[in-house]
């Protein structure tokens, strides 16, 4: 049974609720946070990529989806290591949820003239990102999409098959991660 995002087990007549993770002592392995995982997937082909930044590095094989708030420090940290990445597209989705600040920084980001370019000078340079950010954003969009998806934190990043990885990942886990999917 599952409740928000939090998954329950009961006994086959429903007596009793157990509340907590299901390991195999056989394996190791543990079953709630798999199931956890699998509830967590999306499904990539309904991100809208029109909403995000796209940048594409060597031949943009391997492709990632970031969830991100201009102001947040673990955003910045991960995008110094996603400089490393070669042959990926990223997706970036700007959703302003730390402050009004954000919101601010994020229509600046996006009617910039080139918004890679003003995302990348703001979160791994500190280049504040400059202009009116009048035009039309997708940032509604992209706050509904990330209520969608259960995403109350950033970074959160999606892999192809669906997979989410919140928090700023090590470049290595996403490395493992791309080759586990070749």
């Amino acid at each position: 049974m599952i409740v928000g995002n939090e998954i329950f087990y009961t006994d086959k007549n429903s007596k009793y609720l157990i509340q907590g993770e299901i390991i195999d002592l056989d394996t190791g392995k543990n079953i709630t946070e798999q199931r956890q995982t699998d509830l967590n997937r999306i499904k990539w082909s309904d991100l809208p990529q029109a909403n995000a930044i796209k940048t594409v590095r060597g031949n943009g094989s391997r492709q990632l989806a970031i969830f991100s708030d201009p102001n947040c420090g673990y955003c910045k940290r991960l995008e110094k290591s996603l400089q490393q990445l070669d042959n990926v597209t990223l997706y970036t989705y700007l959703i302003p949820i730390l402050s009004p600040d954000s919101t601010q920084k994020a229509k600046q980001i996006w009617c910039s003239s080139d918004p890679y370019k003003s995302y990348i000078d703001w979160m791994v340079n500190g280049i504040a990102p400059g202009g009116k950010g009048d035009c039309a954003t997708p940032l509604d969009k992209n706050l509904a999409l990330a209520k969608t998806y259960g995403i109350t934190g950033t970074p959160t990043l999606f892999f192809t098959d669906g997979s989410r990885f919140p928090g700023a990942v090590q470049i290595t886990d996403i490395e493992k991660k791309f080759n586990a999917l070749k």
